[in-house]
């Protein structure tokens, strides 16, 4: 089966270790971005998986490029030009110090785009699904466009579309997401979202933020996840999904992270996978929050785990030595 996702690849740099931003003197090169992680553990798994956007026509562009490559996944749909490639500064957290992120993206090639470059019958044609996450269009009015434009295309080719609302206040303000994010879960099919964004975002009430999603946008899936946090290390995190009325809550996990980017975008890709392949709902979540718990273990954004190991997690099974 055919899933395509689309937004911007980004060059992460974090600092060796628990070092400062202030006291780094080397930092180790990442590439990736929601959209794309999605893609990347959707291909590791064995699905057809396909990336969409915009990048620089230089050696830094072509390397993001051989990121996604490298893991499988259909490049043939990233536009090449435009003047840079976003980049963000990653610092670990550790303690009582959170993670911090610091962003360098503004006017990067994919933000820059418009609309009526991407082919959409080439780009959708044959796919099974469609993601995109509330980044996407937090990048400025271009790709505010692109993203509606990308759903309607989606729609009218009979893809699922799953939109994950990962709001980011230093990408904009909360009026202007909660209006566009609004207009844009209206062509979802399935609705991911925190508990936290649920309710201070849409002002949903606890414990009935599904059956307020669904209702106000027309979403017949709904996906909430919870994460506990102890420190910066030490999370506990689980997930709800409800469909029809029907409703499964997975295992928790409490971990020790080696990174906390790219969770979310693992739980994303871990449900589009089990309702692509008509898992079970209790067996969907289970296995969409044992893809973010595996992905916690993982440096770098991208969620390198192997089906067999959230399979073998979901069921129940970890640790020990694989000889």
């Amino acid at each position: 089966m055919k899933a395509v996702t689309l937004g911007e690849i980004m060059l992460r740099l974090t600092p060796q270790g628990y070092a400062r931003f202030v006291q780094a003197e080397t930092f180790s090169a990442f590439y990736g971005g929601a959209e794309a992680n999605v893609a990347v553990a959707l291909a590791n798994w064995g699905e057809d998986a396909a990336f969409v956007s915009k990048v620089p026509a230089h050696a830094i562009g072509q390397a993001a490029v051989d990121a996604l490559r490298r893991r499988g996944v259909d490049t043939r749909y990233v536009l090449r030009g435009g003047a840079r490639l976003g980049i963000y500064f990653s610092e670990r957290g550790t303690d009582r110090r959170a993670d911090c992120v610091v962003y360098d993206r503004a006017a990067s090639s994919f933000a820059a785009s418009r609309a009526e470059e991407y082919d959409w019958d080439s780009i959708f044609g044959g796919a099974d699904w469609f993601h995109i996450t509330g980044i996407t269009p937090a990048l400025g009015k271009n790709a505010e466009e692109i993203a509606f434009a990308a759903c309607a295309a989606a729609k009218e080719r009979g893809a699922v579309v799953s939109i994950d609302v990962n709001y980011r206040s230093k990408l904009w303000e909360e009026e202007q997401a909660r209006e566009v994010l609004g207009r844009l879960l209206c062509r979802a099919d399935v609705c991911i979202v925190n508990e936290n964004h649920a309710r201070s975002l849409f002002g949903l009430q606890e414990g009935k933020e599904a059956e307020e999603l669904s209702s106000r946008f027309g979403c017949g899936t709904v996906a909430i996840t919870y994460r506990r946090t102890q420190d910066a290390r030490h999370n506990r995190i689980w997930g709800e999904l409800h469909v029809g009325g029907k409703k499964a809550v997975s295992s928790a996990y409490d971990m020790e992270m080696a990174d906390r980017i790219g969770g979310g975008d693992a739980f994303a890709a871990g449900l589009i996978y089990a309702l692509l392949h008509g898992f079970a709902l209790q067996r969907a979540v289970d296995f969409a929050a044992a893809a973010s718990c595996l992905k916690h273990s993982v440096l770098g954004d991208f969620c390198l785990v192997s089906l067999q190991e959230v399979e073998s997690l979901a069921g129940g099974n970890s640790f020990g030595i694989k000889r």
